[in-house]
């Protein structure tokens, strides 16, 4: 059975749409904490065997800060995370997701600067690269010359 024509049945609903996940910036910022300590409290584990008896040995790893494993702690989705600094009603929120996004970048380039994360990844994940462009045309081509020198008497 359908909804008589012209009814405004709507109108007394309580509220319309999802609450917020966030009604402050400070509680966000607080999230942000608990998730970074979460983080520094529960490493990931590497398992080893050394030395000729192949004793085990279980290694600490830090564990990356990154925005999709923030965003699954604080359970919402990236793009509703991203809003909170692009929609103007969110204009107070600015702030605190740019300083999270810094710290998640921060952590993620110094981890891989010192070798504890994987350099490679971290730099596509960051969107970094390291690029040579040459041009040449067929009236001026580029001329490389590479200079390897074998030394066998080592």
């Amino acid at each position: 059975m359908a909804a008589p024509e012209g009814n405004s049945f709507w109108k007394q609903r309580s509220k319309h749409g999802r609450d917020k996940i966030f009604t402050t910036p400070e509680i966000l910022w607080e999230a942000a904490c608990e998730y970074f300590e979460w983080c520094e409290d529960n490493p990931w584990h590497q398992q080893n065997w050394v030395g000729k008896d192949g004793d085990e040995v279980v290694r600490k790893l830090i564990r990356p800060y990154t925005l999709s494993g923030f965003c699954v702690f604080i359970d919402c989705e990236e793009r509703t995370f991203r809003n909170y600094s692009l929609k103007e009603e969110y204009k107070d929120f600015f702030p605190v997701v740019t300083r999270i996004e810094q710290i998640i970048k921060t952590r993620k380039f110094e981890g891989a600067a010192v070798g504890l994360f994987n350099a490679n990844i971290i730099a596509r994940d960051l969107g970094l690269s390291d690029s040579n462009i040459m041009k040449g045309d067929k009236d001026n081509p580029i001329e490389t010359k590479f200079d390897i020198t074998l030394n066998l008497n080592k």
